[in-house]
């Protein structure tokens, strides 16, 4: 995915790998870091105004109303969540036929029950998707093999390179993302980052242009092999989206909560150092850094964590969403000429 991107690896961490609570935290840390450095660096210091007016009262009268106001928000965020969840017994019955349908579907191409758990669920789509590709390699080379006494056509040269090459990448990419999605826990982000590293919609593409090219020169078999394999990664897309849209909730649920908790904490701060804090509480300095500094740096870093947490979580939530626009074989951006899909960057 971060080749395909175009992206640095400390990017790609930054906005989808590394755990939400430890972004927010280094957010946390950096407005403390900033704050601190500004209140001594600038003229005159934070000590100095406070003893002329009055900054610790109006920053924290404005934070609590923020807090307050944020808290709100993210309640009826976790509203329209749960909204989505409800609905008449008509719309559950129709929601639960048609994931019924898309099980069978599953089953019938891996002749086995499909999984109840996402990971497997995926696993499965990735497994079939990697056999049908076997089978259809084998079936050409087998008959280009028995032919190899007579002069190769052209044609049938890159029938047999073409199919190779798109064998081995439909093999080397599932088996590589079925080892990246086995044993690994939905919620935690993994299933669905792993789901990302499958570049579906570039192999749809290539079975289209190679059934349109070499139509002739196939098999019914071979061609029978193509249609399941085409089948196997189209099943994939509207499932990866399935289970992309459970994260999308589950993950705002827990955005909801924690900056639900975080709230209560951050409330307590900001009216402490509105009702008790002034120039005389934090008397002395530190490696020539005020106390009051450190403290109302310290404060107003902890009254801003659940914004800390909200930008966390929706930056994960948007890159992903940015990534996964598309389903099929379409492209968003210049991907060099190569007219390959990156929908699934």
């Amino acid at each position: 995915m971060r080749g395909r991107a175009g992206e640095s690896r400390l990017k790609i961490w930054l906005l989808l790998r590394a755990n939400r609570l430890v972004v927010a935290g280094v957010l946390t840390v950096v407005v403390f870091v900033a704050f601190v450095a500004v209140g001594t660096g600038l003229s005159p210091s934070l000590p100095a105004k406070a003893g002329a007016s009055d900054p610790i009262e109006t920053l924290f009268s404005a934070m609590i109303t923020a807090i307050v106001t944020g808290a709100t928000l993210v309640v009826t965020i976790g509203q329209l969540v749960l909204t989505q969840e409800n609905g008449p017994l008509g719309d559950q019955h129709e929601r639960m036929a048609g994931s019924m349908d898309v099980r069978d579907t599953i089953a019938a191409l891996t002749d086995a029950p499909a999984p109840t758990d996402p990971a497997g669920f995926l696993g499965a789509i990735l497994g079939a998707a990697s056999g049908r590709a076997r089978s259809v390699r084998e079936s050409v080379h087998s008959r280009t093999d028995a032919d190899a006494g007579q002069e190769e056509s052209d044609g049938a040269a890159a029938l047999r390179s073409g199919i190779g090459d798109l064998a081995g990448s439909v093999v080397e990419n599932a088996e590589d993302v079925r080892g990246q999605i086995e044993g690994a826990r939905f919620g935690s982000f993994d299933v669905v980052f792993a789901a990302l590293n499958f570049d579906y919609g570039r192999k749809i593409a290539r079975i289209e242009r190679l059934t349109d090219e070499h139509g002739d020169r196939l098999t019914d078999r071979e061609r029978a092999l193509l249609t399941e394999l085409r089948e196997s990664l189209s099943l994939f897309a509207p499932a990866r989206e399935h289970v992309k849209t459970l994260y999308f909730q589950w993950a705002l649920i827990d955005l909801s909560r924690l900056i639900l908790y975080a709230a209560v904490p951050a409330l307590l701060v900001a009216g402490a150092m509105v009702a008790v804090v002034d120039v005389g509480t934090f008397p002395g300095r530190t490696l020539g850094v005020g106390h009051l500094t450190l403290a109302v740096g310290g404060a107003f870093a902890v009254t801003q964590l659940p914004f800390a947490l909200f930008v966390a979580y929706v930056l994960r939530i948007l890159t992903l969403a940015k990534r996964t626009l598309a389903i099929g074989p379409l492209v968003l951006r210049d991907s060099g000429g190569s007219g390959e899909s990156e929908n699934s960057e």
